[in-house]
C-alpha cells in the first residue's frame, strides 16, 4: 500500500515532468571529488536542493546535491543521474537549471531592524510569570491581594492557615500556593 498526496494532504512525492521550456546558466564546472560535480554559481539566486541540472540542450545530469561557501561567492555539488560520470566533464563547462528551482539572494540575508522602534527594559527583577510568583519566589513576595495588607501573603493559602486570595480573607503568611516561604511583617 502506498500513501500519495492528495489535496495536499500526505507525504511530499516530487515528480518530474521532464525539462523546463527555458534553461537559464546555473554554474561552471571546476573539478570531480568523489563522483560529485564541483561548480561555481554564476547565477545571482540560490539553486533548490535536489533541483535538476541541464546541459544547454535541455539533457538532465544530474541534481544540486549541496551548496558551499561564502554568499557572494557560492558554490555547489551535482551528484550526477546514472549513467554520467563527473570526470567526462572539463573546467569551464557550463551547467543549467529551470528558473522555478531558483531561490532570491535576500531570502538568505538577515532582515534589517525596522526604524524607530526601541526594546522595552522589563523592571528590574521582573522575570518569567511576574516579580514574585511561583517556585522559589524571594521570601514574602507574593502579589498582595484584595484585603490583604500589603507584604502580608499572596496567592492561595498561607503557611499558618487561612488564605490571602479574596476580601476579608483571615491574614495568613507565605505566598503562591505556600510555596513562597515567610510573609513580611507581624502576624
Amino acid at each position: 500500500m502506498s500513501f500519495r498526496g492528495f489535496g495536499g494532504r500526505g507525504g511530499f512525492q516530487q515528480q518530474s515532468y521532464g525539462p523546463p521550456a527555458q534553461v537559464l546558466e546555473m554554474g561552471t564546472f571546476v573539478h570531480a571529488c568523489e563522483g560529485e560535480m564541483v561548480c561555481e554559481s554564476i547565477n545571482p539566486k540560490i539553486p533548490f536542493f535536489n533541483a535538476p541540472i541541464y546541459l544547454e540542450n535541455k539533457t538532465a545530469i544530474g541534481k544540486v546535491d549541496e551548496i558551499l561557501g561564502p554568499i557572494n561567492q557560492v558554490y555547489f555539488t551535482i551528484k550526477p543521474q546514472e549513467g554520467i560520470q563527473a570526470t567526462s566533464f572539463k573546467s569551464g563547462d557550463k551547467f543549467y537549471i529551470g528558473g522555478d528551482k531558483l531561490l532570491p539572494l535576500e531570502k538568505f540575508l538577515p532582515k534589517p531592524k525596522p526604524v524607530g522602534l526601541t526594546k522595552v527594559k522589563k523592571p528590574a527583577g521582573a522575570g518569567r510569570g511576574g516579580r514574585g510568583v511561583g517556585r522559589g519566589a524571594p521570601r514574602g513576595r507574593g502579589f498582595p491581594s484584595r484585603g490583604a495588607p500589603r507584604g502580608r501573603g499572596g496567592f492561595g493559602a498561607g503557611s499558618r492557615g487561612g488564605s490571602s486570595f479574596g476580601r476579608g480573607a483571615p491574614r495568613g503568611r507565605g505566598g503562591f500556593g505556600g510555596f513562597g516561604g515567610r510573609g513580611r511583617g507581624r502576624g
